[in-house]
């Protein structure tokens, strides 16, 4: 039996692929569909898999202008975690971390999450007041976060600069232990395997290039594959986002920004939790593969390029080097950017918009990927009922003409 593995395997790793079962369909484009999704990403394929699982949806259409998980999911740094403030944020994204734990025995794919925990530095003597604060905040929302002393943050993260005369001396630390990082295209793929499984048609490389909207009421897809005829669509388009509202005929308080991250060579095991400094404006951690994966704030002008600056890359790795000068030495291997869409008050946008049948999933900024399951379930309700599910009330475009803002940058931020 064990030569028979060792024959497979080798056969297999030189095979090119040849034979291999594929993991989902490629359906050709039908005229008419129950439910349009734009957007192949995770949220999308979340959208349309708890469409068929949760709501019994059986026509529906994932239409992805390029390849699945292409966009935000594969270029984002993996964080997942439900730290955040305001009891309406805490509650979403807690729910989000909750559908994570449980989501490689849901997809039945495994999604390689690690809750190392997620580590929010202390610098100063403001830091440590603001974050007494914020834990409070975090226990009334029945978040778990604990409080760590300056030797407690030492042991978790090893190598961090304990110089008194560090830049930025380390006075104390928040640990959500349940927070950690999750294989980004795992989740893409389970969940497009998952929904393809429920009978979603996933259309590649089909872009949407218009719709069909009648006294308000949207009735159609115009791709380079066809038109599609349908009464619903939902759109999780992240960055893109105001391009399809645009398309829609309104305009969505959104700013879309470069987003970077870069990663080093892969190195022996340095620490496993996800490492934070808002006063640095980086943050850090260590991929299975063994590669430090690092990022830190937007490019801060509006801009659809995947690449990124030099000057932020230089700002993530100055900062780096600051709190981890053991890592001086060692070699970038790969930058890019993901683009995302930034709301003011730094909360996502979920649910109706001025066209009666067209839902958005958008707003999530640098961090939608922690909240790719909670994402797709509720803007399934949505669909589904024509309501918000409880959880994404509060997060509705009807807030920027009430003035109801659930202002989130303090947990936001660069968190991500």
């Amino acid at each position: 039996m064990q030569g028979y593995s060792l024959l497979s395997l080798a056969r297999n790793a030189i095979s090119h692929h040849e034979g291999w079962q594929k993991a989902w369909r490629s359906p050709e484009l039908k005229a008419e569909y129950d439910v349009v999704v734009v957007g192949g990403g995770g949220h999308g394929l979340a959208t349309a898999y708890y469409l068929a699982k949760e709501h019994g949806f059986k026509n529906i259409a994932v239409v992805e202008a390029g390849w699945i998980g292409g966009g935000n999911t594969g270029r984002n740094t993996t964080v997942v975690r439900s730290n955040y403030l305001f009891p309406q944020s805490a509650e979403f994204y807690d729910f989000s971390l909750k559908l994570f734990e449980e989501m490689s025995s849901e997809l039945n794919f495994n999604v390689m999450l690690r809750q190392a925990g997620m580590v929010t530095l202390l610098h100063s003597r403001h830091d440590v007041e603001v974050m007494r604060r914020n834990l409070n905040a975090m226990h009334m929302n029945g978040v778990d976060s604990v409080w760590l002393d300056a030797g407690e943050v030492a042991d978790i993260a090893s190598g961090i600069n304990m110089s008194a005369d560090a830049r930025y001396p380390i006075k104390g630390g928040i640990l959500q232990k349940r927070g950690g990082v999750a294989r980004h295209d795992g989740v893409a793929w389970g969940y497009a395997r998952a929904a393809d499984a429920l009978g979603v048609d996933i259309i590649q490389q089909c872009a949407v290039t218009g719709f069909d909207i009648k006294n308000g009421n949207v009735c159609g897809v115009r791709t380079q594959k066809g038109n599609i005829k349908t009464k619903k669509v939902a759109v999780a388009v992240a960055g893109h986002s105001g391009v399809l509202a645009e398309m829609a005929g309104f305009r969505l308080p959104i700013t879309s920004m470069a987003l970077q991250a870069c990663v080093s060579q892969p190195l022996k095991p340095v620490f496993d939790a996800v490492v934070l400094s808002p006063a640095a404006g980086v943050y850090i951690s260590q991929s299975d593969k063994g590669e430090m994966v690092m990022g830190g704030g937007l490019d801060m002008y509006p801009s659809y390029a995947q690449r990124g600056n030099v000057h932020t890359l230089e700002q993530v790795i100055a900062g780096v080097v600051e709190l981890f000068p053991n890592l001086s030495r060692v070699k970038l291997m790969r930058q890019w950017a993901g683009i995302v869409d930034i709301v003011h008050d730094s909360s996502p946008i979920i649910g109706h918009t001025p066209v009666a049948g067209m839902y958005i999933n958008c707003g999530f900024g640098t961090g939608g990927f922690k909240a790719t399951p909670a994402g797709g379930f509720t803007l399934a309700h949505t669909v589904a009922h024509d309501k918000p599910h409880k959880l994404n009330e509060a997060f509705s475009l009807k807030r920027f003409e009430t003035g109801a803002f659930i202002d989130e940058m303090g947990a936001a931020g660069i968190s991500h």
